[in-house]
């Protein structure tokens, strides 16, 4: 590192870049609505690659449309030190998830270049494909092809509830790149909101993340038998939706009972034929479970499952139960860890250590490559809402870390 004394981004410019991506795929409450592959998140990436061309990167697609927009370092033969995150949101998202951790990285290469600082290493800035999974499931499906987690094929058939794969999307938005999937990378740093509350409940401004937690998601397909809500006696039915209520309630009480470090939700259910005066007969719902310890993630497996085959026993229901996402939990590079703590210390900045409740492309990337993460704090710890916001500073603190941790790994020239 330089002894430098103003190694610094600019963070008014970082927020106006944060605000004017905002208004690509805009909502009426200030969220923003941009769903992996469509249009509109084709108008995001193009308005990204327009500002990293500007910045005097090369830009670089891969075959699952994953961007690298690289910054040249010194010895080009060297692996790049990476950053990003990704552009794609929920369906009702907000202006900062995701996004924040691909801008901040753009507004690192923005700063050496106002700085005149070379690096030994090429830096790059990523945009992951799919990161939310809201459109296409898995989440995070093109950063687990980097990883190796998925292959190419498995990736780019990925189809979305019309029928429409990944890749049959990204060729028609023109983002069906030609670079193979996976490379070498000599350090990874993710910048994000965090998601939760903790950071400004406890006025801290960075979060420095030291763990992320296992997930496991599941489908489960319910049936029953249709009938007449009149005619049919209570003791008679079959009711597909009644088991899936009790379920609901199964996957809340193993949440609570693997407390506090559990997260137990059922986010999607899908009942049919849907109708007031007929008894459900197939229900389709979703359940994802959290833990930082895989020891745990595997325990409230086993209760799931008992607990259904009980529920659906008793009432008479057939169940299939299909586990379409797993990954263990993730333990982040301790050098890289230290280089945000550096980042933080010399910035004077309030922190503590956290770990990740959520997923993040950085957990497939720590697999293949020295990964470490930096969290700045969100309002009231709401996401994935339209609602979602931070502050200025928040952002500029997140930034000015994620600058002193790159120029870490990626070796400041003197």
């Amino acid at each position: 590192m330089s002894d430098k004394p103003n190694l610094s981004i600019n963070g008014d410019r970082l927020w106006q870049s944060l605000m004017d991506m905002a208004k690509i795929g805009a909502t009426q409450k200030g969220g923003v609505c941009r769903l992996a592959l469509t249009d509109v998140d084709k108008a995001g990436r193009d308005l990204f690659v327009s500002w990293c061309r500007e910045a005097g990167c090369s830009i670089t697609v891969d075959k699952m449309g994953n961007i690298f927009a690289r910054r040249p370092g010194l010895n080009n033969e060297l692996p790049p030190v990476v950053t990003g995150s990704h552009l794609d949101s929920q369906p009702t998202g907000g202006r900062f998830d995701g996004v924040y951790g691909v801008l901040a990285g753009l507004e690192v290469v923005r700063s050496l270049n106002d700085l005149g600082l070379q690096t030994e290493h090429p830096v790059e800035v990523a945009v992951w494909t799919n990161e939310e999974g809201s459109r296409f499931a898995p989440a995070m499906v093109a950063s687990g092809v980097f990883a190796g987690v998925f292959d190419l094929d498995y990736g780019l058939s990925r189809a979305d509830p019309d029928g429409k794969t990944m890749g049959q999307e990204l060729a028609r938005i023109g983002y069906a790149g030609e670079a193979e999937v996976g490379r070498p990378v000599h350090a990874y740093f993710e910048a994000h909101i965090e998601q939760g509350p903790i950071l400004e409940a406890e006025g801290k401004t960075i979060g420095v993340v030291t763990d992320a937690q296992g997930q496991r998601w599941y489908e489960l397909n319910i049936t029953g038998v249709e009938s007449h809500a009149g005619p049919t006696p209570m003791t008679r039915r079959k009711d597909a939706l009644l088991g899936a209520a009790r379920i609901v309630d199964l996957v809340n009480k193993i949440g609570h009972r693997f407390a506090p470090r559990a997260c137990a939700t059922v986010g999607m259910m899908q009942v049919y034929p849907n109708s007031r005066n007929v008894i459900p007969g197939k229900v389709f719902m979703t359940i994802d479970f959290r833990h930082p310890e895989d020891e745990t993630l595997a325990a409230m497996d086993k209760a799931m499952r008992d607990g259904v085959a009980e529920i659906c026993g008793e009432i008479g229901l057939g169940v299939e139960i299909d586990q379409i996402f797993y990954y263990a939990p993730v333990h982040f590079d301790d050098a890289c860890i230290d280089a945000v703590r550096k980042g933080v210390a010399e910035n004077g900045y309030s922190a503590r250590d956290m770990v990740s409740g959520a997923g993040h492309d950085a957990c497939y990337l720590a697999r293949v490559a020295p990964t470490g993460m930096v969290f700045i704090p969100c309002v009231d710890g709401i996401s994935h809402n339209e609602i979602e916001d931070a502050t200025p500073e928040w952002v500029s603190a997140g930034g000015q870390v994620l600058l002193r941790a790159v120029l870490e790994k990626a070796g400041q020239a003197h």
